[in-house]
């Protein structure tokens, strides 16, 4: 892999810096070989019908660390779904992290007019971090980039360097503009490049009792989970303190949840600071279970711990899982998520007994900045469970998916993001949503997750009356359609 630049402001887009894509159709052994040989190749669409901005991927990083105010620097609109991570916030504040009296989210905008974007937006600007800075007292403060300030040319990064020398804090730009990336993960990186630039900081010591776990705002099971270890979690950045990230260079390791979201992290932890990466994929279905903790037990030189707490895990749970896997078997499963969590929905499925008869992925990655194909989590779930027909990476486009899923008709739908199971709803299809990406992790993970989903084919009277009277807004022509009409041949190569 090459070399992470930290030290320009930008952030390297996901289509140079990985290859990655966002539109293939057809299995998910195909894309693994493809991915794997250096010829995947990504086709473009002649019609979307959405996208994703990376404002909002940067923004859930940086909105929910404890003492730090963001500014988008841009139209009021740019802010406006921003007040979503104030509730996130307030009700995962205590179980995550033992906050009593969560406070409101400091997210402002420089509400760029119309006569900015003639005259430009910088003393708008400064003038902003100056009044969040007496207004809030934030320890750091971010500015987030539009598509208005990025098409004016606002050079953000002197605005914030000057501001920071003239209040003494970190004034931290982050490039996340939406036309930057068509890869909506891009907007990840782009908030941990500005952690690592300016927040992070050399060690003093090391501190081999921390595990830097670079993970969404769910449900904490690490801490458990490390105790047999004698090591602790330092989540990542949700409720984080700006303090607390600048000693995330002195951890004994990093692990994370999701190459999706942290692959950019863990990789630049490893590079600027010595802080190794632990770089299997992340703990779903047992047999990834077992081998992250053994990567785990052997990166902290205490392997026989690792096979005493495989060995009692699966003493304790796997009896229950296989009451599950008779009650599941042959159940028909779709899964739709973004890139990696998909996978370990998939993995699950494999675990379960159940048949995955497609996948519906925001993205795809073919390789990580770790450069370490342990990470790649599609092509061990082929490895481990066999193959994915029907595998799609779309964006997002919902025409597509809708297609999808009226053609193969799944006895579930297994959904990552919220939004998704009405359609499945529309056509009489049971969907599970469950937004709590670690609550499926691990062999408890996988008893949680298998019970929903019995829960979910058990109860299925609301989801029959409702497609009863369900309109679906998609023409006759379309569902008679191949998914893939809208996507272009594969250019020869990817820009």
């Amino acid at each position: 892999m090459s070399k992470l630049d930290i030290s320009i402001p930008e952030v390297s887009i996901r289509e140079i810096r990985l290859g990655s894509i966002t539109g293939y159709q057809g299995s998910a052994k195909g894309l693994v070989n493809e991915s794997g040989c250096g010829g995947l190749k990504n086709r473009d669409r002649k019609f979307q019908q959405c996208a994703g901005c990376s404002i909002s991927k940067a923004a859930c990083m940086v909105t929910l660390i404890q003492d730090a105010a963001v500014i988008i620097h841009g139209p009021v609109g740019c802010a406006s779904c921003l007040h979503e991570f104030n509730f996130t916030y307030y009700v995962n504040a205590k179980p995550r992290r033992g906050i009593d009296n969560p406070t409101q989210r400091k997210i402002f905008s420089t509400n760029l007019k119309e006569t900015d974007t003639v005259y430009g937006g910088a003393r708008k600007l400064a003038k902003a971090i100056r009044e969040v800075n007496e207004r809030t007292n934030a320890s750091a403060i971010f500015v987030l980039s539009s598509c208005a300030s990025a098409i004016i040319g606002d050079d953000i990064e002197s605005v914030a360097n000057e501001a920071e020398e003239e209040i003494g804090k970190p004034v931290v730009a982050i490039y996340c503009e939406g036309f930057r990336s068509t890869v909506w993960t891009t907007g990840f990186d782009a908030g941990y490049h500005g952690i690592v630039r300016k927040l992070v900081k050399p060690p003093v010591k090391k501190d081999n009792g921390l595990i830097n776990v670079i993970n969404f705002w769910g449900s904490d099971v690490f801490t458990k989970w490390f105790e047999p270890f004698g090591v602790k979690p330092n989540l990542i950045t949700p409720y984080s303190t700006v303090e607390g990230l600048a000693h995330a260079s002195e951890a004994t390791a990093t692990v994370q949840i999701c190459p999706t979201l942290g692959s950019y992290l863990g990789a630049a932890l490893e590079q600027e600071y010595g802080v190794p990466e632990i770089r299997t994929a992340a703990p779903y279905g047992i047999i990834q279970t077992d081998r992250w903790f053994r990567e785990l037990g052997k990166l902290l030189h205490k392997e026989d711990v690792a096979e005493q707490v495989i060995k009692e895990k699966k003493e304790q749970y796997l009896p229950k899982i296989e009451e599950l896997r008779k009650r599941l078997k042959g159940v028909r499963a779709y899964v739709t998520a973004g890139s990696a969590h998909g996978h370990a929905l998939l993995n699950i499925v494999g675990d379960l007994g159940m048949e995955a008869v497609g996948a519906s992925v925001f993205h795809h990655d073919p390789t990580y900045d770790g450069g370490d194909g342990a990470a790649d989590l599609l092509e061990r779930r082929v490895r481990d469970y066999g193959d994915v027909p029907n595998y799609n990476v779309c964006a997002k486009q919902e025409f597509e998916f809708v297609n999808v899923l009226n053609r193969i008709r799944p006895d579930i739908l297994l959904a990552r993001h919220g939004g998704i199971t009405l359609w499945a709803a529309k056509l009489g299809i049971p969907s599970l949503l469950v937004e709590d990406e670690q609550a499926n992790m691990g062999y408890e993970g996988l008893i949680s997750y298998g019970e929903k989903i019995v829960e979910t084919l058990e109860n299925t009277e609301f989801i029959e009356n409702l497609s009863k009277h369900a309109s679906n807004p998609y023409t006759e022509w379309w569902m008679n359609e191949q998914p893939d009409t809208f996507l272009k041949e594969a250019k020869t190569e990817v820009i």
